[in-house]
């Protein structure tokens, strides 16, 4: 190969602009051009290309999100719209394409190289860390200690107040992030979608503690978590928050005073961790290393700190094993 492209899509997560570094340092180190794709695979369609070389990702591994930026683009759901964006890969002299992304971005990569033959290598990005075939995502790391910092803070104020505070932080569908957050910020309860909670042991233990003398709780709640089912006695608003009814539920309950907060997009930013920094360097090389072995079609991760190639239908269909013993052991902890 002579010439790739690569691209960011999806959320965005702090360590992406350090992999593109290491994908472009990485190739022109074996004599490959590489150009960037601006905002993801819409600026495949529209050909918004740019030359990058060593100065151009100089002094980026240490900023959060992606200055190669990233957009939503429905028209490259479609079949037209992806041999569209074929047509101004080829165009450009472009061979093969790195994806740093979630599971959505590589389903628009392997969808691209089967009907267009266009080689695709996926780079896992996202702060879920919910995409199988690698140990960790790229942004993960930053996102989990960022909630730490958020639950060590809210405790100041919750114990000078005497408060519970119900923290929601990111994972629609997955719980990993949370349930790290969570053990690692000494959360009271930490509620996820892979296992089913009871809002009455819930507040059971919550109203425990304070018996015990604690003077204040802090439950962690991934935004997806399940509450359907159950039985709650505040009236719910189907457009509300699950945080804001567990809050309300909690406060019913216990008589504890309790307030909400949701974390929201601050998760996606900052400078990222020297973990992550350190894994996007190494995945980002590995996927120029994988590009120009012949590979496609593949998403390269880190499973027991070695380099893992899987095919990326693997990571797209596969369901990430969620670690139940560190759930058990978090709910020991909490104690």
């Amino acid at each position: 190969m002579k010439k790739i492209a690569v691209l960011t899509s999806g959320g965005d997560a702090p360590g992406m602009n350090a992999a593109v570094r290491a994908v472009v340092r990485k190739a022109i180190h074996a004599g490959v051009e590489v150009v960037g794709v601006n905002r993801g695979y819409a600026g495949v369609i529209e050909g918004d290309f740019i030359k990058l070389d060593k100065n151009s990702v100089s002094d980026i591994i240490d900023r959060g999100g992606t200055f190669l930026r990233s957009a939503r683009c429905d028209e490259f759901r479609t079949p037209e719209g992806r041999a569209k964006g074929a047509e101004q890969l080829r165009k450009e002299g472009i061979e093969g394409l790195i994806v740093i992304g979630g599971d959505g971005s590589f389903t628009g990569a392997t969808l691209l190289t089967n009907e267009t033959g266009i080689k695709t290598v996926g780079v896992p990005a996202t702060i879920d860390n919910d995409i199988a075939c690698t140990d960790d995502s790229i942004g993960y790391d930053t996102a989990m200690n960022t909630i730490i910092d958020a639950i060590t803070k809210i405790r100041d104020t919750a114990s000078s107040h005497e408060r519970a505070f119900v923290i929601e932080a990111m994972g629609r569908h997955a719980g990993f992030l949370t349930l790290a957050a969570g053990l690692a910020g000494g959360a009271e309860a930490i509620l996820v979608p892979e296992m089913k909670f009871n809002i009455d042991e819930v507040c059971n233990n919550i109203q425990a503690g304070y018996e015990a003398g604690k003077i204040h709780a802090i439950i962690l709640v991934a935004e997806g978590v399940e509450i359907e089912g159950q039985e709650f006695t505040t009236n719910r608003d189907v457009n509300q928050s699950n945080a804001f009814i567990i809050g309300k539920e909690l406060n019913e309950r216990t008589g504890f005073e309790t307030r909400v907060s949701i974390l929201g997009h601050i998760q996606r930013g900052g400078a990222p961790t020297g973990r992550d920094r350190l894994l996007a360097s190494r995945l980002g090389a590995a996927a120029v290393d994988a590009l120009l072995a012949g590979e496609t079609n593949k998403m390269v991760g880190l499973v027991h700190n070695r380099i893992n190639i899987a095919e990326i239908k693997d990571a797209i269909e596969g369901n990430k094993e969620f670690d139940e013993e560190l759930y058990q052991l978090a709910n020991i902890l909490s104690i």
